[in-house]
Order: C-alpha cells, then structure tokens, then sequence
C-alpha cells in the first residue's frame, strides 16, 4: 500500500480482523461480497467524514495487486457507505476478478485494504481479508523468512490446508526438490551447504497459494585491503564501465551479502563482502556489467549475535544507503508517466527499496551559466521559497522550466527548493527523507533538476535545497541495520547500539529517528550528502532545517534546554558550514533555528571578516509581526527585528520573511481575521499586501517570500485538496497543513487585475533592493510611537549625493487614511521609487496623508528600475479552436481584432470579459490572425480556424 501517515508497515492483528467483517463468509473471488468496517478503536473513530478504501488484493501470492485508484484521490478510490453507528460497508461486485481487474486465470487468495479519511491523513492499518474457503499455511519456516545455517545443516518445511488433498510443490533454487498430495506437508533437506531459495506452491482446484523463503549459509568473510579513493556507496570505474565497486560502512555485522538481478537476487559466495581489515568497511568489485544497463541491487546485512534484548534481527535486507537513484515499491506506483518517463522497473519479487546501478552515465552537459555562475550577493539576496508539489497541478521540474519568465520577471534572484530528497510517501512536504543522496522521482529525473538549476543560473537565479539532515525516517538503511523489531516486520526505531541515530531524540523537537551528530559515521554520511548535492547538482546553498536537533545535549521532553545556548551544537553546525565552504567558499548556509540570539551570533558572525565573507544566515520567522499589521491590530506588530543588527549580528545574515511554507499566510489571516474593514474585503487585503511587501523586502539583508505572496495569495494554510479548510483546532482528525493544495493562482489569480498589481510591487521592491548600493548600508525601523504605522530608514553616507543614499519606506496599516510624519533626514526633492513621481519637502516633518493599507518609498534620487509589468497575456488562452460561431479568451482584455490572412482587419472588439463569448458567426469558413491586447498594450496572437 502507498504509506503516507504512519510511513511503516503493519502487521495485522487478530483485533484487526474484527474491525472487517464479510458477508458471505466465506467468499469466492467469483462471488460479490460485502466488507462491513468498524472504525471503533482505529485512527478514524472520531471522523465523522467519509471513509474511503485504499484496496487491491493478493494475485498469484504478491498483495497490493491491482490497487482501486491511487491514494487521496477521492474520484477514482472507492467511498464507503454509512450503515450505523461506527460501522461502514463496501460492496464488491459482481465478483473480485471483475471489480479488480485481475484474469480469471490467476489466483486471488487476499483482499489488501486500507481505510482512510477524505484528506487522507487518518487511516487504519492494512487489513488482509481471506479469500475462499480453501486456504493454506506455511507452518515452518514463516513465509518471507530467511534462516541462517552452518554449513552442513538441515532445514524442515511443513505446511497445512483447509481443503484437504491438495497439491504441495517445494522448488530451491528454481529446480523441483519435494511434491506431495494430501491435507499437510513436510519435508526436511539436509546437508545444506550453499544459499537455497525457496518456493512452496499449495493448489487445490484452480486456486493457488505461493510461499516464499530462503535459508542462508553463513558465509566466510574473506579480509582484504579496500582498494584506494573508493568511497561509500557505488564506485564507478571510469576506464572500464564492466565493473563497480560497492562499499559499505556497517560496524558490528558479520557478513553481507549483495544481491541483485545481476545474480537473479540469489547470491552466492561470490557475492560476499569482503571486509577491510583497517577499517571493517565492506566491499565489493562487481564485474561482468554491461554499459549503460539498469541494474538493481541490495544488500542483505547479516548479524549472527544480534541486540536481542531489543529485539534487533539477525538480517536486514536494504538499499544501500548512498544511493543516488532508489526504486521503491511503495511509492513508485503512484508516479505519472508524465513526470517521470521511463522510469526503472522495480523487480518483481523483492520486497522493499532498491538501488539502482548503471554504468556508462552521460555526464550533464552544464552550460557555462552555471560552471561560471556567480552567486547574488548575500546582502541583496531575495530568496523565493517553493513547494513543487504545489507549485503547479502537474507537479514537475518542468513547471518551473515553464515558468522560468515568470520568476526572472519577479526579479527574484534565488530560489529556495522544498526538500528533493528521496523521502516516504510522493505528495509530501518532504521533511521525511529515507535516502538523502538520492534525488526523489515525485517531481521527475535528476537530468530535470539538472536542467531547472542550469536554467535558473542563465537568468540569475541561484538555486537553495532545503535538506532535513536532523533526522531520517524509518526506511533509511542505517535506522534498520540497527533496529529494534521485535515483531520481526523489518521496521522499527533505532536501537540502542546503533551507530548513527540516538535511541531517543537528545531535543524537544523530534521527529523521525534523531541522527546523533557527535558520531564520526554520522559526521561521515552527512559530509558525502553535502558534496553530493553541491558537486552533482550545482546546488548554491542549503536551508538546515530543524538546526536545534544537531546536539547531544538534552532530552526529548526538555524545551529549557533545547532552547538555550549549546555549545556541542554551536561546534557541529560549523564544522558542517566549513565543509560546505571547503568545496564552495560562496556556498550559501542557512539555518532554521530560531533560537536565541546569542547562540545564533556565533554562526551569524563565524568568519565574517574573510574573503569572501562567510557568516550563516538565520532565518527570521516575522509572521505573526507582520501578520497583525495586514489584519490591523497593533498588538505585537513590532517588526523591529525584521532586520540584521536587531539580533547582534555583525554583518546582514538574517534571513527575514513575513511568511514561509509552515506558518499561515498573511492574506488569509487579513482576509478572516482582520479588523471590520480589512475581512472579507478582498481589495483592501491586496492592498494591504503590497504594504507589508515594502516594509519587509527593503529592510536591508537577505529575504525571503513565499511562493504566490507576490499573488497576493489568500490561502490558508490548512486548505485541504478539496477546497475545504481543516485547522488544527477543528473537530474532523487531522488538519491539512500537509495537504496538497488546489491550484488557483494559474487558473484564476493571474486575471486578476488587483493580484497582478501586487506582482508587480514585489516586482518593483526586488528590483530596487538588488540593484542598489544604498541597500549595503544601514537602517533603523521606528514605530513612531504607533505599531500601525512603521517607518523605515536606509542609508550609506558613504555614497555620493547625485546617488541613491537614502530611502524612506511608510507605511499605513491603520483601517483609515492617515497622515505619516516622515522625518525625512533632509529638505529638499524626494522621488517616490514606486513611480517615479517628485515631492518638495520643506518641512522633514510635514505630515504625508497615506490611504487606509498604503505606503510610499522615496528615495533622495529616482532609482534605475525597469518600467516593468507582469505580461496577463503569457496565460492567455482561447476556446474553442476551431471555432464554430463563438470564442472565449480566459482572461479580461482591453480589445480584440480579427484578421484575414492577407492582413485585412475583419472585426474588432473593445472591453471584452474573461469568458464573454465572442461571435463570429459571420466569418466565412478558413483561417484568421486573432490579435489581442490589454490595458497596458501587451498584445498576444493566434491563428484561429473557422468552420
């Protein structure tokens, strides 16, 4: 099943059993049959939604086949029906093999079925509901299971069934081994010396059951020197693509084997690891590859006295954890075509993720943009944080491509990417990675991101990753060699030896399974992730997320602690930032602490004076600041320490923002919370938007944005996929924060005339905080005794008076006009930078009137911006096409003309709507040139064919 909650597998329990029951019972899969759910005692006892299932069934012995639809997608998974009280069903007719899908020549044993919320943030367990009256059980070895033997020993095979006489048929290795007939089975193989995997086939009739099994020889480790420079993880050898060598950093295993379909996933002693005697990495020199084939692997880690107080297993089969390209199939089933084509198949039979492995690559061709890109300057960093998955309704790295012109015309110069790394689940934020070399393949190939970064560096746009290296979630390789599983389903949480993550998290802040950032492993992993995104993707900064978990230091409950001054996190947080610069002196570091201020000076101010200048930047959380000015309440908007110097640091690093992916946003706030005239009225909260734009974006320093603030977006942050709004304080389980969100800013918001402003305020307010020096100096942010009313002032003396010295930004978040005392610094002629427009200032204090949510920026000489507007026509679209006697444009536009071909005007059309319908019935039948423009003269054409 697709796991987006709880992110593990269950195992089901006889309680479970009783939350399902069926009628009939027993059932055929030639039959209907009705699941009654009883959602008493699950995750969904107090949603009062509708349930939906999240179902396949068992075909030929491999569950989760031919899965209904795809998870959270409430038009094609099937909704169940209230039948009392807690109790649900859904009816499957007129039989399994026709609701499903599946030939009536395979065999179904098992219906597969999760239950779920709307939102798909609540759910059962997964439940395996019988299918017939004939079933089987494989009573010794467990199904899936994997003895370890002595070489020389023996292994006893038994299983039962239900329906009496029936077929048993046990194969090792692929050849025929034992067969009998009758109502139990039992078969013991001796003097077993090599690897042996099994197959037992139980049929009665034309149904089938399928158990498989392995017993493993426990191999002799042979000790050999690692050959020089291999790293962790696949080691290519760049003059013969027929080999690689794979290394594996695993302290306190006996052996591993690497099993892939290089060896049909049957390894033998020849694939043993061998085990540098120095060191005890693991490795080994594959051979015999052929070039540019996809290859899949993984490594079976074998422990022969393993933490058995803590319930650690004697094998774990896993990916290796330096992979840069993993299959998994739990979420791979669920990626479009579109996204990723040609995606590699995961093999079939294997259970959990894989590695891929592929000599002979193509290098990127990297245009010089990017091998000779220069990063934007620190200080005039305007950083625009973005969520792929909502970014656009298809959800790829070519959205981004697409839109390239929308984001140069922003005149951002940064763009801060929402965690890429192969995390669990496909449409989440991706704060729960698993593999953090690997790129994740939701959004589409590494050749994809590759092509965004090399595009955005053509248009001055650096790029930023936003990495969770605080923590990994449970199918990381290193949180399951070393595992508590007592249960024995291959999960669990770290244990107590295990050498990169803590038992329990040493903060107040965790979540996943905390790394332990005082290990030399761990300091090992996390310095290959930093190269690795720097060195293969171009990558220009990295966003730390949860910087308060990198200490050793506290507890999980202790908040006293965690919030103070550390020094072991103070330590290790630098040494990851000189590694960084190590590869890249102008590498961009970034931490999401929110701390306290004199734990963040010594990150902010760390080797500040050298060339070039180094410092982290801090982020400076400011919502609730800003978000009380766009309502209109003065208590708490003191935005004082919005910039660099109010926080004690030496040079500009805080990284200030007015809204970010995890707090609300500033339009929905004003607009359902404001006061009496800002709620609910739509055109005082754009407005009051472009405000807070000015008094964020030009207090000098490093900002950041949201993806569509510059829209003016008015959507909560807990909107759930289908339009409806679920906080956290709401009754129905589970709010959306995580959501996917609907998409209207492509749809709707970019014909918004009002939004569109707003666009190009920030369009305008970047511009000028990029491109002039004045922005390198200082400035000081005064209330004027009145919170609703902020003043900024910039300077930097040192420029000469025909030049751009000093900017005055004021603003009116009052609910009413007001007049602003300015303070100017001087007399004389002020040029508001928005426009361009002149005042003579004779008084510095003359009161200026300033509408209710407006604001002025003047400078002391006009600023070299670019007259520039965001294009409504670059979305433009019409419909039909061909027409027939009518057209809609889906947007308003000033006028309309059509042309013949030889270029004779036709028709013309003035004010026309968004969606008026345009009649040419008149036209004869052929082509004509349709020529559209809007208010500002933007003009876009189509060639239309009338029928």
């Amino acid at each position: 099943m697709k796991k987006i909650l709880l992110l593990f597998v269950f195992v089901v329990s006889a309680n479970c059993f009783a939350q399902v029951t069926t009628s009939p019972s027993p059932f055929e899969a030639t039959q209907s049959v009705t699941l009654n759910f009883d959602k008493t005692g699950t995750p969904l006892a107090s949603y009062t939604g509708t349930i939906y299932a999240h179902i396949g069934v068992t075909v030929n012995g491999t569950n989760w086949s031919n899965v209904i639809g795809t998870w959270g997608n409430n038009t094609t998974q099937p909704a169940l029906t209230l039948v009392s009280g807690n109790v649900y069903k859904l009816d499957i007719t007129p039989d399994l093999y026709t609701y499903f899908g599946v030939a009536t020549t395979s065999s179904i044993t098992k219906i597969c079925v999760v239950f779920r919320n709307a939102a798909g943030t609540a759910q059962s367990s997964d439940i395996f509901v019988n299918v017939g009256s004939f079933q089987a059980n494989l009573t010794a070895p467990a199904a899936n299971s994997t003895t370890f033997l002595v070489s020389g020993s023996s292994l006893t095979i038994s299983a039962t069934n239900t329906g009496g006489s029936a077929n048993y048929t046990l194969l090792a290795n692929g050849s025929f081994l034992n067969g009998y007939t009758g109502s139990t089975f039992s078969y013991t193989q001796t003097n077993i010396t090599s690897n042996k995997f099994y197959t037992l086939t139980v049929t009665l009739g034309s149904v089938t059951f399928t158990y498989k099994f392995m017993a493993l020889v426990n191999p002799t480790v042979v000790s050999a020197a690692l050959p020089s420079g291999m790293e962790d993880g696949i080691n290519y050898n760049s003059s013969d693509p027929t080999k690689a060598t794979l290394v594996l950093t695993a302290p306190g295993k006996d052996f591993v084997y690497v099993a892939g379909s290089f060896n049909s996933w049957q390894p033998n002693n020849t694939y043993v690891m061998k085990q540098d005697p120095t060191t005890s990495k693991f490795w080994l020199e594959l051979s015999g590859l052929t070039s540019g084939i996809v290859y899949t692997y993984q490594y079976w880690v074998g422990d022969q006295t393993p933490n058995t107080a803590q319930g650690s297993p004697k094998l774990v089969k896993t990916a290796d954890p330096y992979s840069t390209l993993v299959l998994s199939p739990f979420d791979d089933p669920w990626i479009p075509a579109t996204s990723y084509p040609n995606i590699p198949t995961y093999p079939a039979g294997q259970e959990r993720e894989v590695t891929v492995l592929q000599t002979g690559q193509t290098t990127y061709p990297w245009s010089s943009a990017t091998t000779n890109f220069v990063k934007p300057s620190k200080d005039h960093l305007v950083v625009y944080e973005a969520l792929i998955r909502d970014f656009n309704s298809k959800r790829t790295y070519q959205d981004l491509i697409d839109k390239i012109s929308y984001l140069k015309d922003l005149n951002i110069n940064a763009i801060e990417l929402m965690p890429l790394m192969e995390y669990e689940g496909n449409e989440g934020w991706g704060y729960n990675p698993c593999y953090h070399l690997a790129l994740d393949k939701f959004y589409g190939p590494a050749a994809k991101l590759k092509e965004l970064v090399d595009l955005c560096h053509q248009n001055g746009i650096a790029v930023i990753l936003d990495v969770a290296l605080n923590h990994a979630f449970g199918r990381n390789p290193m949180v399951r060699m070393w595992m508590k599983d007592s249960d024995g389903d291959g999960w669990g949480d770290p244990a107590n030896d295990n050498p990169y993550f803590n038992e329990y998290a040493k903060h107040s802040y965790g979540v996943g399974s905390d790394f332990n950032h005082s290990s030399t492993y761990t300091k090992y992993y996390t310095k290959r992730v930093i190269k690795q995104w720097i060195q293969e993707f171009k990558i220009d900064g990295f966003r730390w997320d949860l910087t308060k978990g990198f200490t050793q230091s506290c507890s999980s409950g202790n908040d006293a602690c965690t919030n103070g001054y550390l020094q072991d996190r103070v330590d290790v947080l630098k040494e990851y930032a000189d590694y960084a610069w190590s590869l890249d002196p102008y590498h961009y570091v970034i931490f999401e602490h929110l701390g306290i201020d004199s734990e963040e000076q010594q990150w902010a101010n760390y080797r500040i004076n050298e060339t070039p200048s180094k410092g982290v930047m801090m982020w400076g959380e400011m919502n609730y600041a800003y978000g009380q000015l766009a309502m209109g309440y003065s208590t708490g908007a003191d935005i004082s320490r919005m910039g660099s110097s109010s926080r004690g640091f030496t040079a500009k690093r805080l990284l200030g923002y007015p809204e970010s992916h995890d707090k609300d946003r500033i339009g929905n706030m004003a607009n359902s919370y404001g006061a009496s005239s800002v709620s609910g009225n739509i055109s005082n909260v754009l407005t009051r938007l472009c405000a807070i734009a000015a008094t964020s974006i030009l207090v000098p320093g490093p900002k950041m944005i949201y993806q569509f603030g510059e829209l003016g977006s008015t959507q909560s942050i807990f909107t759930c996929t289908d339009g409806t709004v679920n906080t956290d304080t709401d009754s129905t389980t589970g709010d959306c924060k995580l959501s996917t969100k609907p998409q209207p800013q492509w749809s709707t918001w970019y014909t918004d005339q009002q939004r569109l402003n707003v666009y190009n305020t920030y369009a305008k307010l970047n511009q000028l905080k990029e491109t002039n020096a004045v922005f390198d100096g200082s400035y000081a942010i005064s209330p004027a005794g009145n919170l609703l009313l902020p003043r900024i002032y910039i300077w930097d003396n040192t420029l000469p008076s025909t030049q751009l010295k000093n900017v005055v930004v004021l603003a009116n978040f009052n609910t009413s006009a007001t007049n602003v005392t300015p303070d100017f610094p001087y007399t004389g002629t002020w040029v508001n930078l928005m426009d361009n427009s002149t005042i003579n200032v004779t008084s510095t204090s003359a009161a200026i009137n300033i509408e209710a949510g407006g604001f002025r920026v003047y400078g002391n000489q006009s600023a070299a911006l670019e007259n520039q507007t965001f294009n409504t026509m670059d979305f433009v679209s019409i419909s039909p096409n061909p027409v027939v006697s009518e057209v809609m444009i889906n947007t308003d536009v000033k006028n309309v003309e059509i042309f013949n071909m030889t270029g004779q005007l036709i028709s013309k059309f003035e004010d026309v709507k968004a969606f008026d319908k345009i009649n040419l019935e008149n036209l004869e039948r052929g082509i004509y040139l349709m020529k559209c423009n809007d208010s500002n003269n933007n003009e876009k054409k189509f060639k239309i064919i009338k029928e």
